[in-house]
Formats: structure tokens, sequence, C-alpha cells
């Protein structure tokens, strides 16, 4: 569960105006080891993109799908990849 990872999450729902994408960020800094941001996209959803340890990005993805946020959860679907490395931290966008 330590393996290095790519979470990449598209979020549906009532999630853009309800602080979703500050919520996002600071979970993924309270699970600690994550970096990526989060997203609001023209159609509506919400973009979280997340590398880390395998164990900490399923943490993430399990708290979105829990929809235990401001808003309301619809759906996430995610795609896992391969890090690239290029975060420094978790922020919004």
């Amino acid at each position: 569960m330590n393996e290095e990872v790519r979470l990449v999450a598209w979020v549906r729902g009532v999630v853009q105006g309800v602080g979703f994408r500050w919520f996002t960020r600071a979970k993924a800094l309270e699970i600690g080891g994550l970096s990526g941001f989060a997203l609001n996209l023209a159609d509506g959803r919400v973009q979280v993109v997340a590398e880390g340890t395998r164990a900490g990005c399923q943490q993430l993805l399990d708290w979105l799908e829990r929809g235990d946020t401001p808003g309301r959860v619809d759906g996430v679907t995610e795609i896992w990849d391969t890090p690239r490395g290029i975060y420094d931290t978790f922020t919004i966008r």
C-alpha cells in the first residue's frame, strides 16, 4: 500500500459554489503525503487529482464517494495512473 500512484477523480453533483474544493484540499492535507489539486470544470463537475501513496489516495477517494463533503455528491468516476511528480502540495485551482 506504499506504492506511489496518481488518482484522477471527477465528482458529479452539487459540488461548485459550496466550498467543495476547499474541503477537498483540507482533507488531502489532513491525510498527509498527498499533492495535486481540485478544479471546477465548466460542466459543473469538480476534477480532483491526487498523487501519493495508494493508501492515501484511496482514503481521499473513499471520502469523496461517501459524500461527506459540502454540497451533494451524486457520483465519482476515477482512474488510476503513474504519478507525474509535478506537484509540491495540494492546491485549489
